[in-house]
């Protein structure tokens, strides 16, 4: 019975942690919340949920890394692709050594090699985590895409370090030259297969949608199976499944541009992945909580074994990890910093110099979170000959308390970095949407036609079909109008269709209670009340979003 309840109980933390958030008059980040809530359940229910690494790493990480591969904006990634490298590469290699070796030296307890996994594991950060925090302290849209590109690519490269680290503490030797080339395999392989995998898949559903016809359940259904079908089939090949699994969410991106998906199936499976998205990555950190007093309980154990007897020492090590993790950010995103205005000084390109608040926050914004979390707790229970892998409590303990250490000095640090800060202006996009959208709007026109003509075509009331096309298609040059505008006249017409949007929301709204006061009266069926308010929903949804 407990394996039932304690999904249900930690399902129902999720629940509560986001009221709670938003509830809360301080900007206490959500991964915060739930580590507490967690900890709740831990100390009144009592239970013993025992993690089984290696199911835990399948069931939360190829979804989740499939959907930030999938949902990372491609064209920033490819502007600071140089920026995001140096730090989801250069700065993983240079955190892992510098910050395992200092681990080692602070806890003689904990092997060196045990030590070079933690720092692995600590050193990729999380997009999510900071976006909780940017939901009440806005942070820049270029700053966070190089955060959300590094967080892609040092997931992997951590994880895959952190690999390495473990199979030497496993089998006790290591190899450069030996790692050097299964990183190679690694690497090329998983990518390969991630990107087969969705292209192929996708082909094959395409196919069957185009001679069968489209069921939206089944098209979710798939979404969801391809990472755990590309990460499998890597490790099965003895590839990363971590890069199968973000190769396979940017090749899904590339793959959905072909638009042969319903419209309502994209609706739905937009929800559905941001459900899954909310609940993986809120689940992890309550069973952190969850975790806690069993950790903390282990930590202490090993704490006393490296001859200091108090539990406070827990705490200074903590600090110190996180103070290390800073540190080596700041001075590689300093000297990262002056190597891009040194190439673009080269190049003549003209640039700002940053000030040292941007690359203070910068550093201080690579907030430790999910992937962190579920990495550690994929540490081997035992050494190949049976006996406990060393110091795996102090492990997870340690790098808990830099995911929430992080947390808290994010939330506290950045308001005040980031508060009258100048920064470069983003680059507008308003001209390039103001080319689709008349580009899309004059495509359908001439489909309008095409249609009209075809179904009035001898027909009696032909004259009907023209009347409604008519109407139709001055909706598009009214579209084709506002957009080909320039200067003030542009700048009314925005406006205009601002105010137009927000009344449309409020007659939206009205036709809603409507459908609702009409339905608890009886006066129109349940069925018919569902598919009214979800056209207004979608509605809404349209008008909402532009």
């Amino acid at each position: 019975m407990d394996s039932i309840t304690t999904p249900l109980f930690l399902l129902l933390a999720v629940v509560l942690s986001g009221s709670l958030t938003r509830a809360s008059p301080l900007p206490l980040p959500l991964p915060l919340v739930q580590i507490a809530l967690g900890t709740v359940i831990a100390l009144v229910a009592d239970f013993r949920f025992e993690l089984k690494p290696e199911i835990f790493f399948l069931l939360f990480l190829p979804p989740l890394l499939f959907l930030d591969g999938w949902r990372i904006p491609k064209e920033g990634l490819l502007r600071d692709k140089g920026t995001i490298l140096e730090l989801a590469l250069g700065l993983v290699v240079f955190t892992v050594i510098g910050v395992g070796f200092f681990i080692n030296w602070m806890i003689p307890a904990m092997p060196l090699t045990v030590a070079f996994a933690l720092a692995a594991i600590v050193s990729p950060t999380d997009p999510i985590a900071v976006s909780a925090i940017a939901a009440r302290v806005p942070i820049p849209k270029r700053l966070m895409h190089i955060l959300e590109g590094e967080s892609l690519l040092n997931d992997a490269s951590g994880l895959v370090s952190m690999r390495f680290a473990v199979m030497a503490a496993l089998t006790g030797s290591f190899s450069l030259i030996e790692a050097a080339g299964t990183f190679i395999w690694l690497a090329i392989g998983g990518i390969a297969i991630g990107v087969a995998v969705t292209l192929s898949v996708t082909g094959i559903k395409n196919w069957v949608s185009y001679r069968l016809g489209e069921e939206t359940g089944s098209q979710i259904l798939i979404s969801l199976l391809i990472p755990f079908g590309a990460y499998l089939l890597a490790e099965h090949f003895h590839c990363s499944g971590i890069l199968a699994a973000v190769s396979a969410g940017i090749a899904m991106s590339y793959a959905e541009q072909s638009g042969q998906a319903l419209a309502v199936t994209r609706v739905r499976r937009t929800a559905v992945w941001d459900t899954v998205q909310f609940t993986a990555n809120g689940i992890i950190f309550v069973l952190l909580g969850e975790q806690l007093p069993q950790i903390v309980a282990g930590a202490a154990q090993v704490v006393r074994e490296t001859g200091h007897h108090e539990p406070a020492w827990l705490i200074i090590y903590i600090v110190a990890i996180n103070a290390a993790l800073a540190a080596l950010r700041f001075l590689w995103v300093w000297v990262s910093l002056r190597f891009t205005l040194f190439r673009a000084a080269r190049k003549g390109q003209p640039f700002q110099k940053p000030g040292w608040r941007l690359i203070a926050a910068t550093s201080l914004a690579g907030v430790r979170g999910t992937i962190t979390l579920a990495g550690i707790l994929t540490l081997p229970l035992v050494l190949n000959d049976g006996s406990p892998f060393p110091a795996r409590d102090l492990a997870i303990l340690l790098a808990a308390g830099v995911i929430i250490v992080s947390l808290v000095a994010a939330s506290l640090g950045l308001p005040v970095l980031l508060k009258g800060l100048e920064l470069p202006p983003e680059p507008s996009h308003q001209a390039d949407e103001d080319r689709a959208r008349i580009a899309a709007a004059e495509a359908a026109i001439k489909a309008i036609e095409r249609a009209q003509h075809d179904l009035g075509e001898g027909r009696s009331d032909a004259d009907i079909y023209a009347d409604a096309g008519a109407r139709i298609m001055e909706l598009y040059r009214q579209r084709i109008d506002s957009r080909s505008k320039t200067g003030d006249a542009a700048e009314l017409l925005r406006k205009i269709d601002r105010i137009e949007r927000e009344l449309r929301l409020a007659g939206l709204q009205a036709e809603r209670d409507t459908f609702y006061r009409l339905a608890r009266s009886r006066t129109l069926s349940d069925d018919m009340t569902r598919r009214l308010v979800r056209e207004l929903d979608l509605l809404e949804a349209r008008f909402a979003a532009s």
